[in-house]
């Protein structure tokens, strides 16, 4: 049986990540070579532009910390909230919720993003 807190949170720890290197082979550990990202702000397919992804959100917000939230998950499809707070905020700025299906292996092959709070 899967578990999707354990997927959960990997794919945070991903988004944590400040070192490019480290984040690039947590990215190929944990997503398809093919991954699907979509959400408000970009829609990429592979390592590489999710990777890029990331480094944007992590320019954007000097020193993020991502915080994860309730996860629930069944045939191989899970969903969960996230909250992103910079550095030296108190409130998170951006509160997300995403669905990820997963592929046979185990790994992440389509994320879905949505955006509940964003920056005015």
């Amino acid at each position: 049986m899967t578990d999707y807190t354990a997927v959960a949170e990997r794919y945070i720890a991903v988004w944590n990540e400040a070192d490019a290197d480290a984040r690039a082979k947590a990215i190929a550990d944990l997503l398809t070579e093919d991954v699907s990202f979509t959400d408000p702000q970009a829609s990429v397919t592979g390592h590489d532009a999710f990777g890029e992804v990331i480094a944007g959100a992590r320019e954007m917000f000097p020193g993020l910390a991502i915080t994860l939230g309730p996860v629930d998950g069944h045939h191989d499809i899970a969903r969960f909230t996230w909250h992103l707070t910079p550095e030296g905020a108190a409130e998170p700025v951006v509160i997300g919720f995403d669905v990820v299906a997963l592929a046979e292996d185990g790994r992440i092959r389509t994320v879905y993003g949505f955006l509940d709070k964003v920056p005015a």
